[in-house]
């Protein structure tokens, strides 16, 4: 039996953020703590906060961390917005050892995508179901039938001759000082390549930018219907929290 109490971390680019979390409703049951990601991003300086964070709840029960990478059986394969070094590393191994309980770990936006579909605005959807992070980075899970299709980084697709996420991320936003208008032509070319690769049935859109949908979704124009992520910057750790009470690994 899945227990009704999990625990999750979320590692951003910007932020480390931790929860324990209410699996029945997925809502966190404590206010989330959250520390600056280190800089530089690397494995030991990444666990150390890891480890803190943990240690502040007294968590002993099986926790799950997202991490900006692909995961494949544990180890991250590749490393977007953290340190190159972590790719290769055996993420699950490094953070069982610094926080003394039981891990799985797995791709930032599939954890977020997971906990949308099962507590957000995807339950209930059939079909083709994409989510969409944007942040420091875009990140992407996509979903048939409910169903998870692990560690498919469609935020790197190449758009007009640019990484999406060099062009559309929320990040590049504040950068360029660009207006929600000129921002969001830009989401919008990238959402229309998309929908020409994967015929989406619904689109989540989440990261911060979820909490100001009424700035921009009302000016894209794509033929998907695109509604904002329910959990916005929970669902991370939401998502991470039951990966793990129910051992899934990607």
């Amino acid at each position: 039996m899945v227990s009704a109490r999990g625990f999750g971390v979320d590692i951003g680019g910007s932020g480390i953020k931790a929860a324990p979390v209410d699996l029945r409703h997925g809502e966190l049951l404590e206010e989330r703590l959250r520390h600056t990601t280190p800089q530089p991003a690397t494995p030991d300086a990444v666990a150390e906060v890891v480890s803190a964070l943990v240690g502040r709840f007294g968590c002993r029960e099986p926790i799950g961390i997202t991490l900006p990478c692909v995961i494949k059986q544990g180890i991250a394969c590749t490393a977007a917005n953290v340190d190159p070094s972590w790719k290769g590393t055996d993420a699950t191994a490094l953070f069982t050892g610094t926080t003394g309980v039981a891990v799985v770990v797995l791709n930032d936006a599939d954890a977020a995508g997971l906990a949308e579909m099962r507590f957000g605005a995807g339950q209930g959807r059939d079909g083709v179901v994409m989510l969409l992070t944007f942040g420091t980075g875009i990140g992407s899970s996509l979903f048939h039938d409910g169903e998870l299709v692990p560690n498919t980084e469609l935020g790197h697709l190449q758009v007009d001759g640019h990484d999406a996420e060099h062009r559309a991320a929320a990040s590049v936003r504040e950068t360029e000082n660009l207006s929600w208008a000129d921002w969001t032509r830009r989401v919008s070319r990238y959402l229309q390549m998309l929908e020409d690769l994967v015929w989406p049935d619904l689109i989540i859109v989440g990261g911060g930018v979820s909490r100001k949908a009424d700035s921009w979704l009302p000016m894209l124009d794509c033929r998907t219907e695109v509604v904002p992520a329910a959990l916005r910057n929970n669902a991370g750790i939401v998502g991470a929290a039951a990966a793990a009470a129910e051992g899934r690994t990607p």
